[in-house]
């Protein structure tokens, strides 16, 4: 797998981030883990290989593709 580092709201390198994979124009998104056991509870059909990441609205309306 290509990633290709599409943009970030973060000034220090840290996460929020998005990429893009070359080969299937998917998105990777890092941000900090969702880890709260009761905002886990509230998410629906989560396969044992999921996880959850909370990002930004700012870095989706900024850097997301648009189609």
């Amino acid at each position: 797998m290509t990633l290709r580092f599409i943009g970030t709201t973060s000034e220090h390198g840290n996460c929020p981030t998005l990429y893009e994979v070359v080969e299937t124009g998917d998105i990777v998104v890092q941000g900090d883990q969702l880890t709260s056991p009761e905002d886990l509870a509230q998410l629906r059909d989560v396969g044992a290989h999921e996880t959850f990441v909370v990002i930004p609205r700012e870095l989706l309306t900024r850097f997301a593709p648009k189609e």
